[in-house]
């Protein structure tokens, strides 16, 4: 569908969803980031609702400066997804061991690895610069320096709320090992304390929003957070790489290394920034809950615990800054959504797929969520559909 637009405070706000159904936060949300002094261009995708800081399902497009609480507390959160030599024939009737298995080779919620990972010894990952990686960890914000035994024992974890780890079937059958997750708790603790820093500065007080707060080109305060905050993109890329080397070697033991090959890894960020110019002009372009969707480029829009997942491909619309979803988008909040459903609404709306039906991950039932089609109708000039995945295993912390 065409993008809608509505009139902003400096810039038109473009967006690829209907503005009535839009809650009305979520609009303020997005006025108030029109009305930035730096705001380039702002991009609203189909899943758009209510965050912290910036509205999730935004893109925002910035000359000279950036905001740090518009890129979130978990930079570089995004997805990974690979497609396997199985088929669903080569499937066991009952998948509660292969889950169980993935379970405990990959620690979920606040877990960590008992012994840091090491990335040689897991296929793909030996020759990818870790040793520089770990050494720029000494440049980082000075209040996170006695972090670095946590940040090894964290990497290739999943952490809790909305990342999984999955096991999915493709329209023709064939296994996808599909996974989402980012920076851990360094990702967080980075963008604490940048958040606050940015708030404290003169030419944000009278900001609309505080949560706005920007750094500017050319100071000492966005090097610093420039530095963190692609060091914190590269953590999280290589936790996915990390726990998608683990649970490929999972996948690959259970059923044979003459059964099981892998094909092409797909990972893609969907909190984070990136230097892009357009029309000739170099902006710092934020994607807060969306994927880059440049001509060609690769991406995952997942739905939710039991509603498929979409392997897309860009198609390279300038319109959205090359831009799409990054997935079906929450219609309630986590305490909403508590009080809407029942565990039995839980099991009914996972039917079928091996995964937690408690109360702890109530919040991340399927009805908790946008229709994954409709949103993803609604982008149709921004991506193409190149595989349409459903759950079999989801693993959530």
């Amino acid at each position: 569908m065409p993008y809608q637009t509505l009139k902003g405070g400096r810039v038109p706000i473009r967006m690829w969803t209907d503005p009535d159904t839009v809650e009305d936060v979520a609009l303020e949300q997005l006025q108030n980031v029109s009305s930035l002094p730096w705001i380039e261009g702002l991009a609203v995708m189909p899943d758009v609702h209510y965050g912290k800081g910036a509205t999730v399902g935004s893109v925002i497009a910035m000359r000279d400066a950036v905001s740090p609480a518009a890129v979130g507390v978990d930079i570089g959160c995004g997805m990974t997804a690979a497609k396997s030599s199985l088929t669903v024939e080569d499937l066991p009737d009952d998948l509660a061991l292969l889950r169980h298995k993935l379970e405990r080779a990959i620690p979920v919620g606040r877990g960590s690895h008992k012994d840091p990972v090491d990335p040689s010894g897991l296929p793909g990952l030996k020759e990818r610069g870790w040793y520089d990686f770990w050494k720029r960890f000494d440049d980082l914000h000075p209040a996170v320096r006695g972090r670095l035994g946590r940040a090894r024992a964290q990497m290739g974890s999943l952490g809790g709320g909305n990342h999984f780890v999955e096991l999915c079937a493709d329209d023709d059958g064939s296994i996808w090992l599909v996974l989402h997750s980012g920076s851990r708790n360094i990702g967080n603790e980075l963008a604490e304390h940048h958040v606050e820093a940015a708030r404290k500065l003169p030419h944000n007080q009278d900001l609309p929003d505080k949560d706005l707060a920007v750094f500017l080109a050319g100071t000492a305060k966005m090097e610093a957070y420039r530095r963190d905050l692609f060091w914190a993109q590269d953590y999280a890329r290589r936790n996915r790489a990390v726990m998608a080397a683990i649970a490929q070697d999972v996948v690959t033991r259970y059923f044979g290394a003459k059964r099981c090959t892998w094909g092409e890894v797909i990972s893609c960020h969907h909190n984070y920034v990136a230097e892009e110019t357009y029309d000739g002009v170099e902006l710092l372009v934020t994607r807060k809950g969306a994927i880059r969707a440049g001509r060609g480029d690769l991406g995952i829009i997942p739905g939710s615990m039991a509603t498929g997942t979409y392997i897309v491909r860009g198609l390279g619309n300038e319109s959205s800054y090359n831009s799409a979803s990054h997935g079906a988008g929450r219609r309630m909040s986590r305490n909403k959504a508590r009080k809407a459903f029942t565990v039995e609404d839980l099991i009914q709306q996972t039917a079928g797929v091996e995964c937690r039906k408690d109360g702890g991950v109530l919040d991340e039932i399927p009805g908790a969520y946008k229709d994954l089609e409709a949103v993803i109708e609604a982008q149709s000039d921004l991506v193409e559909v190149v595989a349409h995945l459903r759950q079999l295993i989801c693993i959530k912390g």
